[in-house]
């Protein structure tokens, strides 16, 4: 029977909680597995593919570009006198059985990889907000180069934010291509962690893989580890091609670049109001996605990019922190899982302007529910608010501790063995104080099996009027100003010397 600690029980409790914990006994990490919450039935499932198969054959998509008239065409689309990309089932099929699976997105530094296979979770941030959220006035100004570039500074510091999506536009800069160099270099300067970006233009791809393969080194060394992924709006819905974003997309495929194949229509507005009809739509347009992809290039690493938006009826404006928004994305998740795919949607939005108690239930909802349901890329899950027209970067230092506690509730409970054996139990009720405080159970697995927020309050009232009343955004306002003041530049001093001296670079 385990010992009873019955003096020195706090002491030791600091000590334990101090002392650093390799990644493998984590209570929380990346890539724990979900998949516990099913929205759809099997029979759910089964009825919305029929459904984007039927869609994809009888409805087709239109404006696709030449070249991907070519690819498409070559591979048993049908192009009809409509101008409209047919899909026969057994073309889908075909190409379903071509993708790639069990993928590796690399960071820079490998300890960031991340494997997307089978109900693996991966939270992150994404969008492409146009204001940051000032918490001194409590008021929205546009976004700058030096904003992303902190935003991927902090996140590099986060535990819980796994990659780095661009997530928000450097409106101070005017010229496109300056804008697509400088996103991609605010993001890799500020985190090694995996990196996600866009393009505006198909002729930016070049001159922007110039700059990564000089920041990985060389071509060669891009190739073997991707570092960036192409976040790619190939379609605009409903079941329409996005012709520029298509041949950007071919671009970057033919430069080894892996890309989000990502549908985002707005149910009520560019999708069709009823969930699962939402949800049949966007299958459908990344259903096409797969077999663009894999027809140029067969099972280049793609994401397939759910992103079914809500929209309020009664406005029509986008509502990213609903509960519909939460049931859209974990039905994705849950066709994810039926194709084998790797998956990625939208969770974590809020509608509040501001971090207060409605930010607060929306992030937390939409992002448990995506991570219960085995979503693999979580996007946008920390940080963004109005609808996604803002950022603030005090709320990506609060997401960490929501996604902590989310990570916590997608692991589980582990039933074991050891962790049902009533010999504690035994121990404390027969010999023992009558409590398990002090027990070396309890010691034992307080670090691994439990998990603390960073700046979440769980004093007293008493222990919180004798700490002088701390308040939770003035906690994240001070986090935030540490991280940025302690963070590190990841890229070399001399390239870095090299790089400003090359490309007009926005931020410090």
């Amino acid at each position: 029977m385990g010992s009873i600690r019955r003096t020195g029980g706090r002491a030791a409790r600091v000590a334990l909680r101090s002392a650093p914990l390799a990644d493998n006994v984590r209570p929380v990490r990346a890539g724990l597995s979900g998949g516990q919450y099913k929205p759809l039935s099997d029979a759910d499932v089964l009825c919305i593919h029929g459904a984007a198969l039927d869609a994809l054959e009888q409805i087709g998509l239109s404006q696709a570009p030449p070249s991907g008239i070519e690819i498409m065409t070559r591979a048993g689309a049908v192009l009809g006198d409509d101008g409209r990309l047919r899909f026969p089932r057994a073309l889908v099929e075909d190409m379903l059985a071509l993708a790639a699976r069990n993928i590796t997105l690399h960071g820079r530094d490998p300890k960031h990889d991340l494997l997307l296979s089978g109900t693996r979770v991966h939270f992150g941030t994404a969008g492409a907000a146009v204001h940051v959220v000032d918490l001194e006035t409590n008021t929205y100004r546009e976004s700058t180069a030096q904003d992303l570039h902190d935003a991927a500074r902090i996140t590099h510091a986060l535990d819980n934010v796994h990659f780095f999506q661009r997530a928000m536009v450097a409106r101070d800069i005017t010229d496109n291509l300056e804008l697509d160099l400088n996103t991609i270099y605010a993001s890799v300067a500020g985190t090694t962690k995996h990196i996600g970006t866009s393009f505006s233009d198909p002729s930016h791809v070049a001159p922007c893989m110039d700059m990564i393969h000089r920041l990985a080194g060389d071509e060669a060394t891009y190739r073997a580890r991707p570092f960036i992924s192409n976040s790619n709006c190939f379609v605009v819905p409903p079941m329409k091609f996005a012709e520029e974003s298509c041949i950007a997309m071919e671009h970057c495929i033919r430069a080894g670049m892996p890309v989000l194949l990502l549908s985002a229509g707005q149910a009520g507005a560019t999708a069709p109001a009823p969930i699962a009809l939402a949800i049949v739509q966007a299958v459908a347009e990344c259903l096409a996605g797969v077999v663009y992809v894999n027809a140029l290039a067969p099972g280049h690493p793609a994401v397939f990019g759910t992103w079914p938006f809500v929209s309020d009826l009664r406005t029509g404006a986008m509502s990213g922190g609903s509960s519909e928004q939460a049931l859209l994305t974990a039905g994705c998740a849950q066709m994810h899982r039926f194709y084998d795919l790797p998956g990625g949607a939208a969770a974590g939005i809020s509608d509040s302007k501001l971090p207060d108690m409605q930010a607060g239930w929306e992030t937390g909802i939409t992002n448990v529910m995506a991570g219960l349901s085995g979503l693999n890329m979580v996007y946008e899950a920390a940080g963004m608010h109005a609808s996604l027209l803002g950022f603030c970067l005090e709320s990506l230092v609060l997401g960490d501790d929501v996604l902590g506690q989310v990570l916590r509730a997608v692991r589980g409970i582990d039933v074991t063995a050891d962790s049902t054996s009533i010999e504690a139990m035994k121990s404390v009720c027969l010999d023992g104080p009558g409590h398990y405080l002090g027990s070396d159970q309890t010691l034992k697995l307080m670090q691994t099996e439990y998990i603390y927020p960073t700046l979440g309050n769980r004093m007293s009232p008493k222990e919180w009027g004798e700490a002088d009343r701390p308040m939770l955004l003035d906690k994240a306002i001070a986090r935030k100003n540490d991280i940025l003041a302690k963070a590190n530049h990841q890229i070399d001093p001399a390239l870095d010397a090299a790089i400003r001296a090359d490309y007009n670079i926005y931020f410090n």
